[in-house]
């Protein structure tokens, strides 16, 4: 009587070397690198060309009447219809009747004409207070693969969306966001590299002139630094294929900023590193010219991302609902902590010995997002999460869809795929995923604008009782 088999053995058992063996190709050499990075490039091209037009440019898509009516300008159709019969110079859109579409261009000046002419009571254009800054918002956190530049784009989007004038900055030069917002970057003279550069270059002129005076020797000023002193942030902003978001790009040489900022730094050991992006938005006039400025960060907390949080309003720190994730970013909670209140207990030394006020980072805001949620898996964990970071997590917890997983693929954010590829609720489900996490970074917008409002009002109250 044969003996009945057991379950099969698991396929880790009874490898055969030789045959591993046989399956090895040669050893890999540095040249073999260069090979792979040749096919990947041209592989990369190739399915970033399947999110792209024909001419290999990306283009946004035109939106219908039924797009504008329940995303866009809360008008009824009927009412958009008629108006665009009573006012035939505005854009009337391609296509006939209730099948019209508009570009977003289109939709901008429609907007326009609504908050001019349409009821008062209505937010036809979204809130910003006159006279303020823009408001910088970094993406962050130190554990890849979390959402962060997703989370990125699609607030930008929807910002773009919405009527503010967005201004994007990709600090990883892995040049992700650079792909989603169909950017060209050459070099890293293209990035935001020389700005950084050109900071340092202006202190070191400074301390030069001090040091001439004093007939003491000057820091060296090389090819580099020369010329950026002759870039500004105007140089390296490109437009994209959205009419009201601009782009400042990432290519792989931007890492190199790593490398070059601690050696700077020891040159000229006052040279506040960590502002120099915070004053290349200021000097180049990003912070009146556009209404958002988000920092799509690399997974590290180096020199790029410190630049980033020091410049930021706000802070956004995406995770998933896992283990890992969250005591991951625990951890860069912990190094944020220790990074800035070491760059705080330094420079204040430094201050109070020269009878200068003390300085002191602060934020806004600062929200955990917990992100691409399973809530038939993962609510436990979301739920503990929450109640860990409490109110430095975002309520909304964002879902992963169908939807969100084939716009990544195909190199596109959720906003910029067409509801007619999919049925309406897959759309709007998918959709209502990025729309809600947008709804809620609003009211912490709009919250922290309105606050600076009546500080600045107080403050001129103040002024004015003074005098």
């Amino acid at each position: 009587m044969d003996k009945k088999s057991g379950p099969p053995l698991p396929p880790y058992f009874n490898l055969d070397p030789k045959a591993a063996a046989a399956k090895l190709s040669d050893p890999v050499d540095t040249a073999r690198f260069a090979k792979a990075a040749a096919f990947a490039g041209r592989g990369r091209a190739d399915l970033a060309k399947r999110g792209y037009a024909p001419d290999g440019q990306k283009k946004l898509r035109k939106f219908s009447t039924w797009e504008i009516c329940r995303y866009l300008i809360p008008v009824a159709p009927a009412h958009l219809r008629r108006v665009l019969n009573k006012h035939p110079e505005l854009p009337q859109g391609e296509g006939s009747g209730s099948a019209k579409r508009f570009s977003l261009e289109e939709i901008l000046l429609l907007r326009n004409h609504f908050a001019e002419e349409g009821v008062s009571t209505k937010e036809y254009r979204p809130y910003r207070p006159k006279g303020l800054p823009a408001k910088v918002v970094a993406v962050a956190n130190f554990k890849g693969g979390v959402g962060k530049t997703s989370t990125a784009a699609h607030l930008a989007m929807s910002a773009a969306l919405d009527g503010y004038k967005v201004l994007v900055v990709d600090l990883d030069s892995q040049g992700s966001m650079t792909s989603i917002m169909g950017g060209q970057v050459q070099d890293e003279w293209q990035t935001i590299f020389p700005l950084l550069a050109r900071d340092y270059a202006m202190r070191v002129e400074a301390e030069n002139r001090v040091r001439a005076a004093a007939a003491e020797p000057e820091i060296p000023m090389d090819e580099t630094l020369t010329e950026a002193l002759t870039i500004s942030l105007k140089d390296v902003v490109q437009k994209t294929h959205w009419p009201n978001i601009d782009l400042v790009g990432a290519q792989l040489n931007l890492y190199w900023a790593e490398f070059q900022i601690p050696v700077w730094r020891m040159a000229l050991r006052h040279w506040a590193l960590w502002d120099a992006l915070s004053s290349a938005l200021d000097t180049g006039e990003a912070l009146n010219e556009y209404d958002i400025i988000l920092l799509d960060t690399p997974p590290a907390l180096g020199y790029l991302t410190i630049n980033a949080l020091a410049a930021a309003d706000i802070i956004l720190v995406p995770l998933g609902a896992s283990f890992l994730e969250f005591d991951s970013t625990g951890r860069f909670f912990d190094m944020l902590y220790s990074t800035f209140a070491s760059i705080e207990e330094g420079e204040n030394a430094a201050r109070r010995r020269e009878g200068l006020p003390e300085m002191k980072f602060e934020w806004d805001v600062v929200r955990a997002i917990i992100t691409r949620f399973d809530a038939s898996q993962q609510t436990d964990l979301a739920n503990v999460i929450q109640a860990y970071f409490g109110d430095m997590t975002n309520t909304y917890r964002q879902e992963f869809t169908a939807m969100v997983g084939q716009a990544g693929e195909s190199v596109n954010g959720i906003y910029e795929a067409d509801y007619r590829d999919f049925n309406r609720e897959t759309y709007t489900r998918g959709r209502e995923t990025f729309d809600r996490t947008y709804a809620e970074f609003k009211e912490i917008l709009l919250g922290a604008w309105w606050r600076d409002d009546q500080e600045r009002k107080e403050a001129e109250n103040g002024e004015t009782q003074t005098a």
